[in-house]
């Protein structure tokens, strides 16, 4: 009895310094922060925060139309800018760099990346009256909940999930994660505010983010609302080299 009670309590004792450890070091699953790389290539726009300065990659150009892209958890959005620029000659283009990432002053949380988005939106929209959002892997969950409190004109969601829970419950599936989780992404729950025409990008065999959480999301969209399409022959890093990946953001625009 006493051999299967210090079992136990060694059992218990793991099982909680795992919990503690995943609690601790949550972020460094979600966030990889990507180095200033090609800043010096590009121009930037440099938005003022508590901790410093938000770095945005951009394309100027005047007139209505504006685009402003969300990347993922471990880009450099900097590197989108010239085909973003080809594709999209009438509008002005975006790219916000995360907390961290790419020259951002601070460190990225779920919090703070939504009000980057927000202060860099009202900025944008000061110059332009038709902006319009894509986000991509980890920048769909920023630009979903963006659209449902701004006026944008259109939603592109590239690779997106129901939630960054979902997705760790599925990797940790013996874990709390419900309860261990600060920055859970719930795209699910913003997506019935939508009102614009959005449109969900999908690779056919995504490993990173699963069919189904994208499926699952795609259900929470009022009727109409939402499209769906899959680039077959691709996965989660591929997806944007695929022939057709902007020409169908474009048709979507």
């Amino acid at each position: 009895m006493r051999s299967a009670a210090w079992t136990l309590l060694f059992i218990v004792l793991i099982y909680t310094a795992i919990c503690g450890a995943l609690f601790v070091f949550q972020r460094s699953f979600i966030y990889f922060p990507q180095p200033k790389a090609l800043l010096g290539e590009v121009a930037t726009l440099k938005l003022p925060i508590a901790e410093g300065e938000l770095v945005v990659s951009i394309r100027p150009r005047t007139g209505p139309k504006a685009l402003i892209y969300f990347g993922g958890n471990a880009e450099d959005v900097s590197i989108s800018l010239r085909s973003f620029a080809e594709s999209f000659p009438e509008h002005a283009i975006y790219l916000p760099h995360y907390r961290g990432y790419g020259g951002s002053s601070g460190k990225p949380t779920e919090a703070l990346l939504h009000a980057d988005a927000h202060l860099l939106f009202d900025r944008v929209a000061r110059e332009h009256n038709e902006v319009a959002v894509i986000g991509c892997s980890l920048g769909s969950g920023v630009a979903i909940r963006l659209a449902s409190v701004r006026p944008v004109v259109r939603l592109i969601l590239i690779t997106p999930y129901d939630s960054i829970e979902s997705i760790a419950a599925r990797q940790f599936p013996l874990l709390p994660v419900r309860w261990l989780l600060a920055d859970k992404f719930e795209s699910w729950r913003y997506a019935t505010q939508i009102r614009v025409p959005t449109l969900l990008l999908a690779a056919q065999h995504d490993s990173v983010i699963p069919s189904a959480s994208t499926v699952r999301l795609f259900a929470s969209f009022t009727n109409g609302t939402a499209s769906l399409v899959v680039i077959d022959g691709t996965d989660h890093n591929s997806i944007s080299s695929a022939p057709q990946y902007l020409h169908v953001l474009r048709g979507a625009l």
